[in-house]
């Protein structure tokens, strides 16, 4: 005799993929996600609609509701024309590597021109680097030291990040989310 058994999924395997109201994902990188309590609190507050679910149910006294997999808001937000200036965006800018050796471990950011010498914290001032090159440099300049930058550093625009984000997908994707994402990649025959 052959038993089936359900692997038991926990809720908090299952966060909800967040589409703005013209179901393009918030965010790609990070990609836009909420935890199930958010998104079911989303939901009674009708704030979204449920797109998609999971076969998970979560049960209350007087109601049940399958987990969203994919919601989408009501209310269109209109996406930002210029990146955020953080640690991750100047990772993904730079590849997630060190722009002096390439390495892709224990990553920092570097002021090329050091701030003890003029330098401002800016996307065209900071790199990537790895703590060892980090340290070598230490609040020299380039020329002092001869570590060059592999690449400028530079202000990237949203489309510079979604082209370097598509080279390090996320750890997770459910199925339910592939018809959203990456909607502008070219189709298989």
């Amino acid at each position: 005799m052959t038993i089936h058994v359900q692997p038991v999924v926990r809720p908090e395997a299952c966060p909800a993929l967040v589409l703005n109201a013209d179901y393009r994902p918030l965010s790609y990188y990070p990609l836009s996600i909420w935890c199930w309590q958010d998104a079911i609190k989303a939901v009674f507050l009708d704030r979204v609609n449920i797109v998609s679910e999971y076969d998970k149910v979560v049960r209350s006294p007087t109601f049940e509701i399958r987990l969203p997999s994919v919601i989408s808001l009501k209310t269109y937000v209109k996406p930002s024309r210029h990146p955020a200036f953080t640690r991750f965006n100047v990772f993904l800018r730079d590849r997630f590597s060190c722009q002096y050796c390439g390495d892709r471990e224990d990553l920092t950011f570097d002021h090329v021109i050091p701030r003890s010498k003029g330098g401002q914290t800016t996307w065209e001032n900071v790199v990537a680097a790895c703590a060892p090159c980090n340290l070598k440099k230490g609040d020299k300049l380039p020329r002092e030291v001869e570590m060059w930058p592999r690449q400028s550093p530079f202000a990237p625009t949203v489309h510079d990040l979604h082209s370097n984000g598509r080279l390090f997908p996320p750890n997770y994707l459910h199925d339910s989310w592939m018809d959203y994402l990456y909607w502008d990649s070219e189709l298989e025959p």
